[in-house]
């Protein structure tokens, strides 16, 4: 039997008021956050540690569903964002980089990140100079890259399906969620504020030690000091949530983890600092200098406390503290004279700051043999022991018990 005109036309109401899933609203709102999570996991485990940065290898079941995934609920394109962060590690901070906070600004980045990435996306010399060794099979080149859109217009329909007007919500907050959290938070943010584990070759800043709201790229210091690495946590008290899918995936065999950041490991103190420790130094470098930098914060606080023992003014040295342990070159300009006052009016940390700069050209010296590299290490430690100083004398002594 049909029924009346207004019988179907409250149906059709009732349908675009709910959709097919009744759901609350916490429901609704609970399903939004699961949906976007899973991009968020398919970008940094896909995309960013396995497509860009050969990380590890993922089997065909999560490599297709990612895919998928991501056609659906993003409409990016694999070559596209590879290229493009590929060229942000190579370019980093200069006026090549596609979206440098440092460059750029930092409105620019964490308003209009998505536009950025879409510029760099139709340059034809980024796609090809480093977009190599992406997906390339029949599905990419005939749906996923030729119809890119497509796939959040699907995504459109089936919230709308699911949840009837209500799913125009949740599909804007799908579309907004990469936009926001990695073309603005961890491209801009993430070179612009936060703390640093290292001191890369960057502005680069871990946003949180806590990588969950966005899979572990908080850890943005961390990634580019070890861009190979398919783990983000370096410390004890950082948690890189992507590293816990990938080993969930690898205790299944459908993830193989290529590289891991390395660890510097101390045995026993060598007489002298030979080949084997130059060779832990340098592939270790950048703990290494977390370590000095650790040695002289704890100078500076021995200094700090021998000033206020005398009632004297410690605001030159606190406001100089944050910088003296920074290459000079990451220095600000403001910032200089402040250090430099600090130096003139401490000799142990001008020495320190001295002594910092000398073992950092060890592994900087190219046209010196690893004979000679060696022998300057051996004076380095010598001098440092005989310096007088305990924090210099105790780094010393465990840079001549490193194995690797």
């Amino acid at each position: 039997m049909l029924l009346p005109d207004w019988a179907v036309l409250n149906a059709a109401i009732d349908w675009l008021g709910h959709g097919l899933w009744n759901l609350a609203w916490w429901q609704v709102v609970l399903y939004t956050l699961v949906t976007t999570h899973i991009t968020i996991a398919a970008v940094t485990i896909f995309l960013h540690r396995t497509q860009t940065h050969k990380a590890m290898e993922l089997g065909p079941i999560p490599s297709h569903f990612f895919r998928f995934w991501l056609w659906l609920s993003t409409g990016m394109v694999t070559k596209e964002w590879v290229a493009i962060h590929r060229k942000h590690h190579a370019k980093c901070e200069t006026i090549d980089d596609p979206h440098s906070p440092q460059v750029k600004g930092i409105d620019e980045v964490l308003w209009r990140g998505a536009e950025l990435y879409r510029k760099e996306s139709k340059n034809m010399d980024t796609m090809e100079r480093y977009g190599t060794g992406t997906p390339d099979d029949w599905i990419e080149r005939n749906l996923y890259t030729r119809y890119s859109w497509q796939g959040v217009g699907l995504m459109l329909i089936i919230n709308v399906a699911l949840f009837g007007m209500a799913g125009l919500a949740v599909w804007a907050v799908q579309m907004l969620w990469i936009p926001i959290t990695a073309a603005g938070i961890i491209n801009g943010i993430g070179h612009y504020w936060g703390y640093r584990n290292f001191e890369a070759p960057d502005a680069s800043r871990n946003v949180s030690p806590w990588g969950l709201l966005i899979g572990g790229e908080e850890l943005h210091n961390n990634h580019h000091t070890y861009p190979t690495s398919a783990k983000f946590s370096v410390k004890k008290y950082e948690f890189d949530l992507g590293w816990v899918y990938i080993q969930m995936m690898s205790a299944i065999g459908w993830a193989k983890v290529k590289k891991v950041p390395p660890k510097l490991q101390l045995g026993e103190i060598k007489p002298v600092a030979d080949e084997k420790t130059l060779e832990a130094l340098i592939a270790n470098r950048y703990e290494v200098m977390a370590r000095y930098a650790s040695e002289m914060r704890r100078a500076c606080k021995v200094e700090i406390d021998q000033l206020k023992a005398r009632q004297a003014d410690v605001s030159p040295l606190k406001a100089a503290k944050r910088w003296l342990h920074r290459d000079d070159d990451k220095v600000p300009a403001a910032a200089r004279g402040q250090v430099a006052q600090a130096r003139a009016a401490h000799p142990v940390l001008d020495k320190m700051v001295t002594m910092r700069e000398e073992l950092r050209q060890l592994w900087l010296s190219t046209n010196l043999t690893r004979e000679q590299l060696a022998v300057n290490l051996q004076s380095w430690c010598r001098r440092a022991e005989e310096s007088g100083i305990a924090q210099l004398q105790q780094f010393s002594m465990k840079l001549r018990s490193a194995r690797g």
